[in-house]
């Protein structure tokens, strides 16, 4: 019965000593998810010009940053006072259409237009509506998107 207990221990012992020689702590990119494509909703809901430029630099930053380039699927929804980078001869027009050259998925917030009496024809042709910003973030994030509040 000794000699049992004793190959016993002896046998949970080993095990334990190679397990703990074969693993080892996992490198910064072993612990990045290997995912073919992310996909990233940016809120904007402010007027402050350092807010709009820290936003999208954010955008830009993290659609050239080494482990995500070419793989992230950027969505900007803009609502509140964020609507100023979406009208026609705002200062962050370039900007825009670069974000829009890249890719960048341009959403405006219905609800936004009706509160401050503003019309399509006001803003970009090429930007998408919904009828709520924040309802476009709930619905996103349930789909798995990061979101993103600089």
């Amino acid at each position: 019965m000794k000699k049992l207990k004793f190959l016993l221990i002896l046998l949970i012992a080993t095990t334990s000593f190679s397990y703990a020689q074969s693993t080892s702590e996992p490198s910064f990119d072993e612990l990045i998810s290997k995912k073919a494509k992310y996909k990233a909703i940016f809120q904007l809901n402010s007027g402050d010009e350092k807010v709009i430029e820290s936003t999208m630099k954010n955008i830009v930053n993290s659609m050239a940053e080494t482990k995500l380039k070419g793989q992230l699927k950027v969505e900007l929804v803009v609502h509140g006072n964020g609507i100023l980078i979406f009208k026609k001869g705002n200062p962050f027009e370039k900007q825009v259409l670069d974000l829009k050259d890249k890719g960048v998925i341009l959403v405006q917030c219905l609800n936004t237009l009706k509160n401050k009496n503003i019309t399509k024809d006001q803003l970009f042709p090429f930007i998408y509506y919904v009828e709520s910003g924040v309802a476009e973030i709930i619905y996103r994030q349930h789909q798995g998107w990061a979101y993103v509040h600089p």
